[in-house]
């Protein structure tokens, strides 16, 4: 099992709308790398929901993969603000997986949290110029994550 940080912008995507609907397609990612690492995700891998762009990012809660990636449909739709005329259904460019709610954290783990705390120094999402929308994490990263969401 993996574990994963995917950003969301909640005024797009909020973890409460996740909750309120169970599971969804991760859809609109188009950074090859970001692209590569969903991907390698695997059901059952655990993901960091994370809001960013608004008031107070950090870690809002948990999901996990509840399907592995496949062609992101939004790739194809001319109505999609993530259209791509580029890409063919025979070879598509991009990828999407489906996650799952799993469980809201008590308090919000900010990004200042996560920059104060020394076992996460070396998460992807604190290193500058870092705007991927999905990363790999640790298993002891996500632990620390949690613990910190408790306190």
């Amino acid at each position: 099992m993996r574990h994963w940080l995917m950003k969301s912008e909640p005024d797009e995507f909020s973890f409460q709308e996740l909750r309120r609907r169970g599971r969804e397609p991760w859809t609109g990612v188009r950074n090859y790398q970001a692209r590569n690492f969903l991907r390698a995700c695997q059901v059952g891998d655990i993901v960091l929901f994370y809001h960013s762009n608004c008031e107070e990012p950090g870690v809002v809660g948990l999901a996990s993969v509840s399907k592995p990636a496949y062609p992101d449909p939004t790739q194809f739709d001319p109505r999609s603000d993530y259209h791509d005329p580029k890409s063919r259904r025979e070879d598509p460019r991009w990828s999407c997986v489906e996650v799952r709610h799993l469980r809201d954290f008590p308090r919000v783990v900010t990004l200042a949290d996560l920059r104060s705390h020394p076992a996460l120094r070396g998460m992807l999402i604190l290193r500058p110029g870092n705007r991927l929308s999905v990363t790999p994490v640790t298993p002891a990263e996500a632990k620390a994550v949690e613990a910190l969401a408790r306190r």
